[in-house]
């Protein structure tokens, strides 16, 4: 990889501040070998890291989910996250932090006593166009053939890579995935980056969170407080693949996205009358209030 922004990062691999592009783990790392690990991504606006306390719960949820210790209290690693965000040379930035369970010769059943691997390393944050902010995004749907435990945050993102590809070939933003269940279905799970949401009659649904196929992200409890504040109805509830494709309106969230618009899914044009195939009233609304989320002190 030659990206000239390479040499000029510094990363955290186990304690150690070192340029980015001279890291390295053994291939006997069980990240490596199994994918076994988990991740959070989180977004830095002015140095700053947002909602760092629910990006911290829910690793810390996510490492009991894999039996692995505990590693920090909150203080101890917001300090270990503000040396590397601190290091970059850019305010706004993507931080990244991936646990796995350490070097051991390889055997499916898990180490009894493991040395958890722990890197960090932040980029710029990358902006979401601004065309596609102003127009909204185009987005496809499949059927979502990942894992039962869609609820962890693994690393192991094959089942994903693959549900994007299937926007990717298509031109489009997002994949939003539909999964058969006990109730027949489909139904709307979420995307293979983001949470998805519909907007009906002036509320903002979003599907279930408890059935492990789903990631409970950061931003579901942001919008939730965020719709509370603008008294816009919340409700988490199974979406139908027919709640999806004659929705009012459909969002996306994520730590990249924010929140994002849907204007076009599958080639067809998103909502009803003149809004159709426009971002809506309650994506500018709660657009808005993320932003002044942002810009406030408290993490």
């Amino acid at each position: 990889m030659n990206d000239p922004l390479l040499p000029t990062l510094l990363c955290d691999l186990n304690g150690e501040l070192l340029p980015l592009n001279e890291a390295k783990v053994s291939v006997l790392d069980r990240g490596f070998i199994f994918g076994d690990g988990v991740y959070e991504a989180i977004p830095v606006y002015a140095r700053r890291p947002f909602c760092f306390d629910a990006h911290i719960a829910r690793l810390e949820r996510n490492l009991a989910q894999l039996r692995l210790p505990s590693l920090h209290e909150r203080e101890a690693w917001l300090a270990r996250l503000h040396r590397i965000i601190d290091a970059q040379p850019f305010d706004d930035q993507m931080l990244y932090l991936q646990i796995t369970r350490g070097v051991a010769l390889r055997d499916h059943a898990m180490v009894a006593d493991p040395t958890p691997t722990v890197f960090i390393m932040s980029t710029p944050l990358k902006p979401v166009p601004e065309a596609e902010r102003h127009h909204g995004a185009h987005c496809v749907t499949a059927r979502d053939v990942r894992w039962q435990r869609g609820d962890i945050k693994s690393i192991s993102l094959l089942g994903n890579v693959l549900a994007r590809q299937v926007s990717a070939d298509a031109g489009a933003t997002e994949t939003i995935l539909l999964r058969d269940g006990e109730h027949g279905g489909p139904w709307l799970t979420e995307g293979a980056s983001s949470n998805v949401w519909v907007v009906r009659e002036g509320a903002l649904l979003g599907p279930l969170m408890d059935d492990g196929h789903v990631l409970e992200g950061v931003r579901v409890g942001l919008l939730r407080e965020l719709c509370a504040e603008l008294e816009i109805p919340f409700n988490l509830r199974p979406i139908s693949e027919s709640d999806l494709r004659t929705a009012d309106e459909v969002l996306l969230s994520s730590a990249g996205k924010e929140v994002l618009a849907v204007t076009r899914l599958d080639g067809d044009g998103v909502g009803h009358g003149a809004l159709r195939g426009k971002p809506g009233p309650v994506y500018a609304r709660l657009y808005e209030a993320y932003q002044r989320a942002k810009r406030e002190p408290s993490l």
